[in-house]
C-alpha cells in the first residue's frame, strides 16, 4: 500500500466551497474551524482579469513538519501515509500549529486541543471515498494511490501562495491555472 494523496485541477475548480462544507459537516465542525479550505485569488485588469481558487486540506507530507514536532506523539504517520491525530494524545499546546508550512492543523478553543483532516480514514478504511471528494460537484478533487495520480495527471505541487514543496513532500499534486504558475 503506498502513499495515499489528493488531486485538484485548478482549471476546473469554480470556488462553490462545497468541499469545505461536505468536510464541516463530516467532523461536525463549527462555524469557523475548517480542517478543508477554499481559497480565492484575483487579479490582472481590464481588459484581462484573472480568478482562481484552490482547496486545501492537510497534504499528509511524507516529511510532515507537524509529526515531527508533536512532544507526546498525538499525530503520527500511518504506514499509508495518511497523517492521523489521537485526541487522547494531544496536549493542545499548538506545536503542530506552527510547525505545518500549510497551516492544517487547527486549534479548537472548546476543546482545548487541536484537530485536523485526517483524510476521512473511516471511510477509506471501508473502501469509500474522503468526503470532500464525493461532494465536489465539478469533480476537481481526487484521491488515490499518489504514484497513481502522478500516472494519471501531469501538475505540482508548487502554485503560488504555497509553500515550497521541498519542504515537507507533500501527497498533493495540482493542475495550476496559469496565473497560479510559479
Amino acid at each position: 500500500m503506498g502513499q495515499k494523496g489528493f488531486y485538484l485541477d485548478m482549471t476546473t475548480c469554480i470556488g462553490c466551497k462545497t468541499c469545505q462544507i461536505a468536510c464541516n459537516d463530516k467532523n461536525n465542525l463549527e462555524a469557523g474551524t475548517l480542517f478543508r479550505q477554499v481559497y480565492e485569488s484575483e487579479g490582472g485588469s481590464y481588459p484581462k482579469p484573472w480568478a482562481y481558487a484552490f482547496s486545501l486540506s492537510c497534504n499528509h507530507c511524507a516529511k510532515p513538519k507537524c509529526v515531527e514536532n508533536c512532544p507526546t506523539g498525538a499525530l503520527s504517520k500511518r504506514t499509508d501515509g495518511i497523517v492521523t491525530h489521537d485526541k487522547g494524545k494531544c496536549i493542545g499546546c499548538k506545536m503542530c500549529t506552527w510547525s505545518c508550512p500549510y497551516g492544517a492543523p487547527k486549534y479548537i478553543e472548546k476543546q482545548g486541543k487541536v484537530g485536523k483532516c485526517d483524510f476521512c480514514v473511516d471511510l477509506i478504511d471501508k473502501g469509500e471515498n474522503p468526503a470532500c471528494v464525493d461532494a465536489c460537484i465539478m469533480r476537481t478533487l481526487q484521491f488515490g494511490e499518489l504514484e497513481e495520480l502522478r500516472t494519471k495527471y501531469s501538475g505540482t505541487a508548487n502554485i503560488k501562495g504555497l509553500p515550497d514543496s521541498g519542504i515537507t513532500n507533500p501527497s498533493l499534486i495540482i493542475t495550476p491555472t496559469q496565473e497560479a504558475k510559479k
